[in-house]
């Protein structure tokens, strides 16, 4: 097995995963109080992401299961595809209608549209604050330099972006890092081999999203090692 290969298939864990829950915990919960918490879910669904397309689906409704006790989470599912395909759902409060959703798209071949995915939530976020924007995908083929300018403008609005990168690109972790860190978000890889951690890193971002830090920590007390970790990390509100 080449070296590539050997780094594509190493779940994300150790220091990689300490960082990504030291950005989460440093990242400000804005929600208005007595609000939905409002989430972007943003996909790549490229042809290079169909094999994990329906893992996607799944873990998805995770997040809906972990906020329901705050007064439920608000998600809206955005993805691109083929020739310059974007599209946004309406805003869901259901974890059933957001799965049928993501059932009834394919994959198609094309280039990545990140830059239309930070605009959307610029524009999302004038109409009513977006809390946080979720971002999954594996490659990047547009100009960094102005993927950075459009995350400067989501810093300025107060949106963090939490962008999972599935995979080993170089050049993708180079720019998913940059958006992390302008929008004062955070940035954690995963592949097939570490769903779970996934699974549990999105509910985490979830009820983080709907009800801050203190409401991650009395969930931490039924959840997995790393949200205990991330709590153990976290300031008083």
């Amino acid at each position: 097995m080449s070296e590539d290969k050997k780094h594509i298939s190493k779940p994300a864990a150790g220091t990689e995963v300490d960082t990504f829950l030291r950005q989460v915990a440093t990242t400000p919960a804005l929600k208005p109080a007595g609000q939905r918490g409002r989430l972007v879910f943003a996909l790549d669904a490229t042809a290079s992401r169909e094999p994990s397309w329906e893992r996607a689906s799944h873990i998805q409704e995770q997040m809906f299961l972990e906020t329901a006790a705050l007064g439920g989470l608000a998600i809206q599912l955005c993805y691109y595809r083929g020739m310059a395909e974007f599209h946004a759902s309406p805003w869901l409060v259901e974890s059933t209608a957001l799965l049928q959703t993501m059932r009834e798209v394919h994959c198609l071949g094309g280039y990545t549209q990140i830059g239309k995915v930070l605009t959307h939530v610029i524009e999302e976020t004038r109409r009513q604050k977006v809390s946080a924007l979720v971002f999954v995908g594996d490659c990047v083929e547009e100009k960094v330099d102005h993927l950075c300018h459009q995350a400067g403008q989501l810093a300025l609005l107060g949106v963090p972006a939490f962008m999972f990168h599935e995979g080993g690109d170089p050049l993708a972790e180079n720019a998913f890092r940059q958006i992390a860190r302008l929008t004062r978000g955070a940035y954690c890889r995963f592949d097939a081999g570490s769903a779970q951690q996934l699974r549990e890193l999105l509910g985490a971002v979830a009820v983080y999203a709907a009800g801050g830090r203190r409401a991650l920590e009395d969930y931490s007390r039924g959840a997995g090692a790393l949200t205990r970790q991330l709590v153990h990390q976290l300031g008083k509100d």
